[in-house]
């Protein structure tokens, strides 16, 4: 763990992976240290930020140090499911560049869940990590100008769903109907970290 300042009222704690990060975020999800009001985690961070009226940054960052992490606590937040159609535009041509057919990455991507480990790119995108996945992903040498809303797609070790119509230069596999992020609803977001997803296939391909 390394502990950063992140301007005057926040700490940015740089880890060693993923796990590492969802582990740590679980915990201080769990039982925040006095003071802290808001907790953002991504790939390899956890940005604390704090209320300097409450707290001071050495405080917070002495009470990092003594967190015990939550390895495991991924199984733990609220499920969803996602019904999809995969008939994206790159399924065909990516399940060749992992050796699988359509069908099998289909299966692959729909046999166990996912976890939104963070969330970020746009209001409601969440980036779904699945446990023992082994995904590795290649993004696409030259990114769409124009994605459209609800697209599921793959890259790297992530999966997500593109909230709005966007440029993006992930693996499109197929479409969700459900709105991920919708601004009339409370919570906007469908998607935060710790949800749990299920993607269940509908319709043919």
């Amino acid at each position: 763990m390394r502990l950063l300042p992140s301007g005057s009222t926040a700490l940015l704690v740089e880890l060693d992976d993923l796990d590492a990060v969802l582990a740590l975020y679980a915990a201080l999800a769990d039982r925040p240290p006095a003071g802290v009001v808001d907790l953002v985690p991504a790939a390899r961070t956890v940005l604390v930020m704090t209320d300097p009226a409450v707290t001071t940054l050495d405080a917070v960052a002495a009470a990092l140090r003594t967190t015990a992490p939550r390895p495991g606590a991924r199984d733990e937040g609220e499920a969803v499911e996602l019904p999809v159609h995969y008939d994206g535009a790159d399924l065909a041509e990516l399940a060749g560049l992992l050796d699988l057919s359509p069908g099998e990455l289909v299966e692959r991507h729909t046999a166990r869940e996912w976890t939104v480990a963070f969330c970020g790119f746009a209001p409601g995108f969440g980036y779904l990590t699945q446990p023992g996945g082994g995904w590795e992903v290649p993004r696409r040498a030259t990114p769409r100008t124009r994605v459209p809303p609800g697209s599921v797609a793959l890259a790297g070790e992530f999966s997500g769903v593109y909230p709005r119509e966007s440029p993006g230069g992930w693996q499109l596999i197929g479409r969700t109907d459900v709105a991920v992020f919708d601004v009339d609803r409370d919570p906007p977001a469908l998607l935060s970290p710790g949800t749990r997803v299920r993607f269940v296939e509908v319709g043919g391909r």
